[in-house]
This record gives C-alpha cells, structure tokens and sequence, in this order.
C-alpha cells in the first residue's frame, strides 16, 4: 500500500499517485519546533533585556526549551520510513542542503541552550557537589548523585562573587546569540515551506516570518499553562504532605498572578503582530491574484472556512485576544486563554500542512484528511492521534526529570 493512501479521500480529478504524503507528525513538527524557539525567547527577555518581572518564569522556559529541544526532531524521525537513517545527515554533511542546513543549527542551538543552563546553575552544582563529598557512609543513591554533580561542575568549583559575576555575562551573551539561532531553528520551517514553488498555498515570502511569530505566540503560551499547573501543583502536593504550621510561606508559593499577568503582556503583543501578518499575506495573495488563486479562493473561503477562520482565527486568536484584554486578568482566565492560543497555534500549522496538499495538481480535483483516531497497526498509530499525543507528552516526562537535577523552583540556586 502506498504510504498516505490510508488516510487520504479523493474527490473530482485527482491523478492516482496523489496522496496526502505528510500526515499530522508533520503538523508536529513545526509546532514541536515552534515551542522550543518560542520558550527560548522568553527566557531571553530576562536574560538579555533585564525584564525582572519575568525572572522566574524565565528560568522554568530555559529549562523547558532544553527538554522541547529533545522532542523536535522526533515527528520527522517517526514520520520516515527508515528513521535510522536520518543519522547519515550528521554523518555525512552536506552544507548546501536544507536538511543539512537544520541539523547543523539544531546541534548549535542545543550546545547554546545546555551551554547557558551550565552557567545559570553552575553555582547549585558545586554547592550540591561539595554537600555530598562531605556526607560519610554514602548510600548508593548518595554516590550515583555526587558523581553526577561532580562532573556537572566540570571542575570549575570556584563560586566567589567575580566568578558568578562572569557566569551572567556568559549568560547574557549566550541568550543574545541564542535568540537568533532560535528563530533561524523554527524559520527554517516557514523557508522549506515558502520556497515550494510548486504549491500555491504555501509559496509566500512571509512564510518564514509567520512560522516564527507564531512560534514565539506558541513557546510563551506553553510555558504559562506549564508553570502554572506545575507550581499549582507543587503548592498543592506541599501542603497535603506537611503539616501547616511547618511549611513555610515560600515553599507552598504557586503561579503569582503578577508574573502571569507581566508574561500576558508579551504573549498578547506577539499574537497580534502573527495575526497581522497572516492577514496581511492573505489579503496579499488576494491583490495580486495569481493563476491559482481560484483554487486557493476555495480552499481558504470555501472548503476550509471552518478550520481556518472559525477554529484557528476566532476560536485560537479572537477569543483568546478578548480573554488577555478584559481587565482584571486571573489564573483561570490566564489558562483557559493559553490553552486556546496553542489550540490556534496547531491549526495554523495543521491548515498550512493539510491546507496545502488538500487541492490536487490538476487544479480540478481536492483531497481530504482523514486523522487516524484508533490504530490497527503501527504506521497508523505513529500517523495518528497516538503518535501526535504520544510527542505531545514527551516533553512533559522530560521536563519532570531534568527538574530533579536543576532547581527550577528555587531563585537561590541559580543567577
């Protein structure tokens, strides 16, 4: 069976190799990518412009970004048939080639980010390493822990006021250098896209800039619903575990509604600017009318006016835009809002993917998705709504673990 005939339903003149080839894992990808690039860039908000409001939960999105970072390429490697031989563009580089091109600035990217976490809490490692060192009779668990926080420190034990004061200057430039190569990382995306020439939906030269304001919209709203649930959570479990009177006012602190409201701000800022631009290319493609655009005329206003301006744009970005404005912003409304914003984020992605493999190249024929709810064998379940989740929660588990390592809740440990 050719891969995507399982889910694809033709209608009209519609040539028989036609298929739609790229399933939802490559939905995935640019929104998996999205939220690292996004994340990143607020973190940098603190770290390079100085915004104090969003000190903590510009730590949580360093953090978080490290774990997305393991998870973006993960809906390709599913996606391919042979995915062991995705290594052999690492193995054998090729500099002018666009998958080249992305391996080259993910490993950049990922060396920015672990580079920057080394430095941010470089202080936590020698203080736990130097805590442990002196523990007598170790346990096992004891020792597995001062190895590992031994060779975090990477012998650099000095934590005197001029050697922290030259890790927030390594801090400060690798946040600067970073914010870039993230957006080169998810704008890379938008280019791959863009540059197809064959497919009018998807040829425009705002492309790239789409992919990365919304990217931006993305990573911020992920990192809200994330730290709020997390640090609800966390204040939660504390309280139900301890005794009241030996808990003390910090330990059960959850989502402050100032950081929330403060980090609103931004997220509201870039989600008007990517709908402007999305906009603004759609009344573009209009103006200048080219030969396709009877084909595109109909997708867009006819045949998916229901994903595209009642899901992604009044259900992902006017309701939210009406949540953030009204005054008197809470933690539930902030939640609800977020979750929406990702919602929109997706169908955007889902309507550029989809969307534009949904008319044939006859121009005298469409095709229609059909998502795989309930599998029957692996290839439906990895093109699937398991396979989707399945990335979806990856960077959850991931983030549960590396928090056990860096101290995430506490301002202490870290610059």
């Amino acid at each position: 069976m050719v891969h995507g005939e399982l889910w694809t339903i033709k209608e009209l003149f519609v040539t028989p190799n036609e298929y739609i080839y790229w399933s939802v894992q490559i939905v995935m990808y640019p929104f998996m990518t999205g939220l690292v690039a996004g994340a990143f860039v607020l973190s940098s908000l603190y770290h390079v412009f100085g915004i104090k409001e969003l000190k903590d939960i510009a730590r949580f999105a360093l953090v978080f970004s490290f774990a997305l970072l393991f998870v973006a390429p993960m809906p390709i490697m599913l996606h391919l048939q042979f995915p062991f031989r995705g290594i052999n563009v690492m193995m054998t580089p090729h500099f002018t080639s666009a998958i080249a091109a992305f391996g080259i600035v993910f490993f950049t990217y990922g060396a920015i980010v672990a580079s920057e976490l080394w430095f941010l809490y470089r202080k936590h490692f020698v203080v736990k390493a130097i805590a442990l060192r002196d523990v007598q009779d170790k346990t096992m668990l004891q020792w597995l822990e001062y190895l590992m926080y031994t060779g975090l420190t990477l012998g650099a034990y000095d934590i005197g006021e001029q050697a922290l004061h030259r890790d927030e200057k390594a801090i400060k430039v690798l946040a600067g250098i970073g914010i870039p190569v993230a957006c080169f990382l998810h704008g890379y995306a938008g280019f791959i896209f863009g540059s197809v020439k064959a497919n009018a939906l998807w040829m425009t030269p705002l492309m790239p800039v789409i992919f990365i304001m919304s990217a931006i919209v993305s990573g911020i709203a992920l990192c809200m619903i994330t730290y709020i649930v997390v640090m609800e959570y966390r204040k939660f479990m504390i309280k139900r575990a301890r005794k009241r009177w030996e808990t003390s006012l910090e330990e059960v602190k959850g989502a402050e509604l100032h950081v929330v409201t403060m980090t609103a701000k931004y997220l509201v800022f870039f989600l008007i600017f990517a709908i402007s631009l999305e906009l603004l290319d759609l009344i573009f493609r209009g103006y200048t009318a080219v030969k396709s655009w009877d084909m595109l005329r109909t997708i867009i206003y006819e045949r998916d006016f229901y994903d595209i301006f009642i899901m992604q744009y009044g259900i992902g970005n006017l309701i939210p835009l009406i949540l953030f404005l009204t005054p008197g912003l809470t933690i539930r409304r902030a939640v609800l809002g977020v979750m929406l914003v990702l919602f929109g984020v997706f169908m955007m992605r889902w309507n550029v993917v989809i969307g534009g493999q949904a008319f044939s190249l006859t121009f005298a024929g469409f095709m229609h998705y059909h998502l795989p709810i309930i599998p029957h064998d692996w290839e439906t379940f990895k093109e699937g709504l398991g396979g989707a989740l399945t990335i979806f929660i990856m960077p959850f588990v991931l983030f549960y673990f590396i928090a056990k390592i860096f101290p995430v809740f506490s301002a202490k440990e870290s610059h």
